[in-house]
């Protein structure tokens, strides 16, 4: 920690000392060089030299010392971005898995959307989750609940006990975030629900996918997932849709919905709302069932096709980056066999 502290005060020092010099040099040439004393044409130009090349010295300085936080504050925000949204491993248990995500800010690696993946011994535990607004704002609220599910998957046996678990992390972030906009307030404050803090949300997504390839899954007010299959694309509707996390407790029983049974070769997609509420410049929204459509008639469903597929067609549907963070998972059964159970899906709505 001491050096690093010493190497950073001494690039600061190093940063500062050349623009001193040139300033000192700009300065005694004006005081004590007799020809800057001098009221002729000659003496003028070069006057005038001097001082226009010690101007476009700083400049550069400036420039390179600029360009040189930048690609600091960019390495930052992707070693961030490494512990936040880390990369996923192309296979997880069996199961072919791609994931990538784009954020509405700027020049931001790092959005308000969130997910991942793991493998444990309850099963394939995936989170799909969306803040309330994006940007450097949303990144803590994501780091809790990421931190959280990342634990609480290989703790709790049921995935209700997963979701409470989200629950309780977010609440606690909460109160943490208004404890620091309001110091005075004491450690076991109530949330004021007249803090803005109050209003923050994530909706959340929370699949298990069991070694026979069963889905079960609560949805707290996220978009529905995808089920991709042969040349079909299915929306898998929950016939119960809980609230987001955050404004609203969860009910004290918590029943994970059933989804049916995931089959070799079939595959699940998983987004936020950023990517059909993508509108064009005539105001019309992502058609992102048409865009399945089209990309399921290729067989095998490779996930990285998918993908490609659906940020392709998004970045030429928007003209540019997003007004919203764009988040998309999928995840295809490669496993060789999975037994084929006598169960329907909850509501399947084909759009194809």
């Amino acid at each position: 920690m001491i050096r690093i502290k010493a190497g950073a005060r001494r690039r600061r020092v190093v940063s500062l000392a050349l623009p001193t010099v040139w300033g000192a040099t700009a300065i005694t040439y004006k005081l004590a060089c007799p020809l800057a004393q001098q009221e002729g044409m000659g003496a003028r130009i070069v006057t005038s030299a001097v001082f226009f090349a010690v101007g476009t010295g700083l400049i550069f300085h400036v420039r390179r010392a600029l360009l040189r936080e930048l690609r600091i504050a960019r390495q930052v925000a992707g070693a961030a971005q490494g512990v936040l949204l880390r990369p996923l491993p192309q296979r997880i248990d069996g199961l072919r898995v791609a994931a990538a995500q784009l954020s509405a800010d700027r020049g931001a690696v790092i959005g308000g959307d969130l997910y991942e993946v793991i493998a444990t011994e309850h099963g394939v535990r995936v989170v799909m989750g969306d803040v309330r607004g994006h940007g450097i704002a949303a990144i803590g609220t994501v780091a809790a609940v990421l931190g959280s599910f990342r634990e609480a998957v290989h703790d709790e046996a049921e995935l209700g006990s997963v979701l409470r678990r989200l629950e309780r992390a977010l609440a606690r972030h909460l109160r943490e975030r208004a404890r620091a906009e309001h110091p005075s307030a004491g450690p076991s404050a109530v949330l004021d629900p007249d803090s803005p803090v109050s209003e923050e949300f994530v909706t959340v997504l929370l699949l298990e996918i069991g070694g026979d390839g069963e889905v079960r899954a609560f949805n707290c007010g996220h978009p529905a997932p995808y089920l991709l299959s042969g040349g079909r694309v299915d929306v898998l509707t929950a016939t119960e849709t809980l609230p987001p996390l955050g404004p609203f407790p969860l009910p004290p029983e918590l029943v994970a919905e059933h989804y049916g049974q995931l089959l070799p070769g079939e595959s699940l997609l998983l987004h936020t709302d950023g990517v059909e509420d993508a509108r064009d410049a005539h105001g019309r929204f992502f058609p992102l069932p048409a865009v399945l459509a089209e990309a399921v008639r290729t067989q095998p469903i490779s996930p990285q096709a998918v993908l490609r597929a659906i940020f392709t067609r998004l970045l030429r549907h928007t003209g540019g980056p997003p007004t919203d963070d764009v988040a998309v998972l999928v995840l295809r059964n490669d496993r060789s066999q999975v037994p084929r159970q006598q169960q329907e899906h909850p509501v399947a709505h084909q759009v194809t």
